[in-house]
């Protein structure tokens, strides 16, 4: 017992002696906590980054849409999957920021997904009553010469 509160200690201590987490950090943490809610099918969960005044794709969805659009494909697919590549992170001012990043997302009815598509993400965030809200999001579908032109060829062993 006592072993364990000087393992607690020791934990908490360090805990609050690492230093803050940067903007770039927070936003990547919220990004793949996104990721990972959306995999796991809660809805709601993931809706929770998503802030009421949210716009997408030039304005022409807003928060109702995308959730409807959420919904429309966790119901359509068994399962759901991301592979998020580079996320870049600018800070645009202070409590808002930008991240870019390009996502494979796949989807079918068991491990084996039956389809999928790579998007290049551009979205724009601001930090609200302690965190980071999705306030815009716009997305277009990376053509697949596009992808396969960014796939380093084999090389013959010598």
């Amino acid at each position: 017992m006592h072993r364990r509160l000087v393992l607690l200690a020791l934990a908490l201590l360090t805990a609050a002696c690492s230093p803050p987490l940067t903007v770039s950090q927070q936003i990547i943490h919220a990004i793949r906590e996104m990721e990972a809610r959306i995999e796991a099918g809660e809805r709601r969960e993931f809706m929770e980054f998503i802030a009421d005044d949210f716009s997408a794709q030039n304005e022409r969805m807003n928060r109702d849409q995308v959730r409807a659009l959420v919904v429309f494909q966790l119901r359509r697919y068994e399962r759901l999957n991301g592979q998020l590549f580079p996320i870049s992170v600018t800070e645009t001012a202070p409590d808002t920021a930008e991240a870019r990043f390009r996502a494979l997302i796949t989807g079918g009815p068991g491990w084996i997904p039956d389809s999928g598509q790579v998007y290049d993400f551009e979205t724009w965030w601001r930090f609200e009553d302690g965190d980071w809200l999705l306030t815009s999001a716009n997305w277009d579908e990376v053509p697949l010469d596009e992808v396969l032109d960014d796939i380093p060829l084999p090389t013959p062993d010598r």
